[in-house]
């Protein structure tokens, strides 16, 4: 039995392998480690050995060498796609068009120009909960690339950013390679999510920020090395964005590498445009109710929009809506009624425990 697993296990591999588009001398190195597991799988006996080098195999296989998406550098196409998405911002906004233009004028004059300095990371600074995160999405969405989000916040070691060696027991990938693999592709747009906290308080984490350099650093990033899969991989194919609440941690050189775009915090009426037009018919829609089947008076909103103060961000009030959508839903199947109506007499009842 253990055999037959195993042989089937070998099978599958040698497709995936023939399948890769990996490098070819990285190529000749998986073809030694199958022609080792054939060896293994010829005994009846099972052997560990067998599913680190499988497990190695297999990730190297699911890495994206050289699939691509193409880029979509239309700037009209991404004013759409920004106004859809986020209300205001026009400063941010314009900054990031202004980005795709230079990307697209490289591309026109590439022939003409005899190098190319690589554009700075765009880093969206701001208070929680200003969209950062959804503004980093409409950028992948514009430009028609694959979206992720790594949280370096998150982050426990340098070893979940790079990866830890194949002889430790918990050997795996770095959070970047996990990233290529999966969104399928080698040009993702991959948003470094918390990257004032990388560096911890009085910048103890250094070795985290020094792998971020080396990753961020046109010059080193062609070939990184993740320790598991020890072998170079191009990353400069990726668009970094990275987001941060402030910048006091940064390093000079972190600094240097990035270009800071501060995201304004809303006013009451931003809010309650955003809240209107953009966040509840999404939060609607996730909660299954139809536009008939909620009704918020208007004199209501400027409750939920400050149900306890002033909050800069919409995130708390998406929150809220989704609790109102939740609380709807339940009233319209318990009650069995054809709407609900938020007003002033009841909707206190539709907020969350804050």
């Amino acid at each position: 039995m253990a055999k037959d697993y195993l042989l089937e296990e070998l099978k599958s591999l040698n497709k995936k392998a023939e399948g890769s588009a990996m490098p070819k001398d990285l190529r000749e190195r998986i073809l030694q480690m199958l022609d080792r597991l054939n060896r293994i799988s010829q005994s009846n006996t099972y052997s560990s050995e067998f599913d680190v080098i499988a497990n190695y195999i297999d990730w190297i296989t699911e890495i994206p060498w050289v699939k691509k998406t193409q880029d979509n550098l239309d700037l009209k196409n991404a004013k759409q796609v920004l106004d859809r998405n986020h209300y205001g911002l026009e400063q941010v906004k314009e900054r990031i068009l202004e980005y795709m233009a230079v990307e697209n004028i490289k591309i026109v004059n590439k022939d003409k120009l005899q190098a190319q300095e690589k554009a700075p990371v765009l880093c969206l600074v701001g208070l929680q909960g200003l969209g950062k995160t959804t503004l980093a999405s409409s950028i992948a969405e514009a430009l028609g690339r694959k979206f992720i989000r790594v949280s370096l916040g998150a982050l426990g070691s340098i070893f979940e950013l790079k990866g830890k060696s194949k002889a430790l027991s918990s050997a795996e990938p770095g959070q970047i390679i996990k990233a290529l693999v999966r969104t399928k592709v080698s040009n993702p747009l991959i948003l470094l999510d918390e990257m004032d906290k990388v560096s911890g308080e009085k910048g103890l984490r250094s070795d985290l920020m020094a792998a971020l350099l080396e990753i961020l650093d046109p010059e080193q990033n062609t070939s990184f090395t993740d320790h598991y899969i020890d072998h170079p991989i191009d990353l400069s194919n990726i668009l970094f964005i990275a987001s941060a609440n402030n910048t006091g941690t940064f390093s000079t050189a972190l600094i240097d590498r990035l270009e800071i775009i501060r995201m304004p915090s809303y006013s009451d009426k931003e809010k309650e445009v955003i809240a209107r037009d953009y966040l509840l018919s999404k939060v609607m829609k996730i909660s299954g109710l139809l536009p008939e089947q909620l009704e918020i008076k208007d004199e209501v909103w400027p409750k939920l929009i400050r149900p306890l103060g002033y909050d800069s961000g919409i995130r708390s009030l998406q929150r809220i809506l989704e609790s109102v959508c939740r609380k709807a839903a339940k009233i319209i199947i318990e009650q069995k009624i054809p709407a609900v109506v938020v007003d002033e007499i009841n909707f206190k009842s539709f907020l969350p425990i804050l």
